[in-house]
């Protein structure tokens, strides 16, 4: 079904309908995603305050067949917050929607708006004494909405779990404009299909996420974290396994890190202070957190110990105070920024099972030196078996020396993680950057399904066309 551009006779339609809705002109920050690399338009931004401004915004919308692209803080990095061809949309900003609803620290729950920034859910969390884990590098901007819309990751997934798995209801907008009141606290509610988990991770695809009912967890009592240097991923992995002996669920994060993403932090953030004097080929960041009465020192450095004594820890650093906490996380936590700076001829966000990952990365260069000369930044969350591998131009040359070649490194990494039983989309999500992957390496009844449902739920294909699945004739 044709749909229709946000211009000026719906714009006076929806302002006549609904004269107190905040409306403007797209700004260049709606328009352009972190990497630059997708730039969009926008008939109109809206910013409704309510759920029922949302419900009627996203009603007129359906009936005039208008293009509803929800956006949230605008971090993601495939492209699913940007729509750059068809019928300009309207852009709905949850930027308005940011108030923390409710506290109830006694369930471990926390009701939120979908733009209240994840920051600011963290900070209401520990006010209450309470934690919430979902930790990604741009929690100071990206809102609990897009959290939920993506299924976000971040560093600790280990041990809490995707976005999906701190979710215990919602509040959302279907694309015909109603209302789903599935805003519940519930840890059980086996009544029939789950609309929450269908919602989370739909990227926007099948209606507006409005609110949340978030899991909260207890703050450890004690909190470490250290830095190993490791010969090899496959020594990683070991050291994993000795932690999860040694201190079971009490692991928050467990990073990998290859020498490359040190060498650009020097390169391009050179008054940030690193931790080791001449970088190692691979460290290990280990984040912990303990019940009462365990030391997270001690129990590093009995880690430490067995490790070195094992052969598979060389040298190493153990936090000794907060500032060296944070100290070691702004070292892994600039890694991307650096890598921004560099310009990466391709970018890759993938998943393999935990065992695969050492074998991936030994095949990864072979293939990847095939094509050309290139350096690789391979990092991650090891503890879940996400990797972010990154391939950059050697020095002297930039991305755009290897514009022809971006394709052939793409496919070449993708088809070996999907040849390796991995994922080509981990953590960021399809948007549009990936549909065509989606269609190559997803299982066909899957995409099958997912059609079906998107047909079943927004028949006129007005949310967020062209994410995740390709727009139908």
């Amino acid at each position: 079904m044709a749909l229709t551009p946000a211009d000026s006779t719906f714009v006076e339609a929806l302002r006549a309908a609904l004269p107190g809705l905040d409306m403007c002109a797209p700004e260049p920050h709606h328009l352009e995603e972190p990497r630059s690399r997708w730039h969009g338009q926008a008939g109109i931004v809206v910013r409704p305050r309510s759920t029922k401004e949302v419900a009627a915004t996203v009603g007129a919308a359906a009936r005039a067949k208008v293009p509803v692209v929800p956006y949230g803080g605008g971090t993601g990095l495939v492209g699913g917050q940007i729509m750059p061809d068809g019928p300009a949309p309207l852009l709905l900003s949850l930027e308005r929607m940011n108030a923390i609803r409710a506290i109830h620290p006694e369930e471990n729950v926390l009701e939120a708006e979908a733009g209240a920034v994840l920051a600011d859910i963290q900070a209401a969390a520990d006010a209450a004494g309470r934690l919430f884990p979902l930790s990604i590098a741009a929690r100071g901007s990206a809102q609990i909405g897009g959290n939920l819309a993506t299924n976000a990751g971040g560093v600790n997934v280990l041990r809490y779990g995707n976005a999906r798995d701190l979710c215990l209801g919602l509040e959302a907008v279907l694309p015909d404009g109603r209302v789903w009141n599935g805003l519940k606290r519930l840890r059980k509610d086996n009544t029939g299909y789950d609309l929450r988990n269908l919602l989370i991770g739909a990227e926007g695809t099948l209606g507006v996420i409005t609110a949340a009912a978030l899991k909260l967890a207890p703050r450890p009592a004690g909190e470490g974290t250290a830095l190993m240097i490791v010969p090899d991923p496959a020594a990683a992995l070991k050291l994993l396994a000795l932690a999860r002996a040694h201190m079971a669920e009490g692991i928050s994060a467990f990073e990998i890190i290859h020498r490359q993403g040190l060498e650009f932090l020097a390169e391009t953030v050179p008054d940030l202070r690193q931790p080791f004097a001449a970088p190692p080929d691979w460290f290990v960041l280990i984040d912990v957190g303990l019940a009462r009465g365990l030391d997270p020192a001690q129990a590093l450095e009995r880690l430490f110990a067995e490790g070195l004594d094992a052969g598979i820890v060389s040298d190493g650093l153990i936090a000794r105070s907060e500032a060296q906490r944070h100290q070691f996380w702004e070292t892994r936590e600039q890694i991307p920024e650096a890598n921004r700076r560099i310009g990466a001829v391709s970018s890759h966000d993938i998943s393999l099972p935990m065992g695969a990952v050492p074998d991936f990365i030994e095949k990864g260069r072979a293939v990847i030196a095939e094509i050309g000369e290139f350096r690789i930044n391979c990092f991650g969350h090891l503890g879940d078996g996400n990797l972010h591998y990154n391939v950059f131009p050697m020095p002297g040359k930039t991305r755009a020396d290897h514009r022809g070649k971006r394709d052939a490194i793409k496919r070449a990494v993708h088809d070996l993680v999907d040849e390796m039983g991995g994922s080509v989309s981990a953590e960021h999500g399809i948007g549009r950057l990936k549909v065509a992957d989606l269609e190559r390496y997803g299982d066909p009844v899957k995409l099958d399904a997912m059609r079906a449902i998107k047909t079943a739920l927004d028949p006129a294909g007005i949310m967020n066309p062209g994410a995740v699945l390709r727009p139908g004739p």
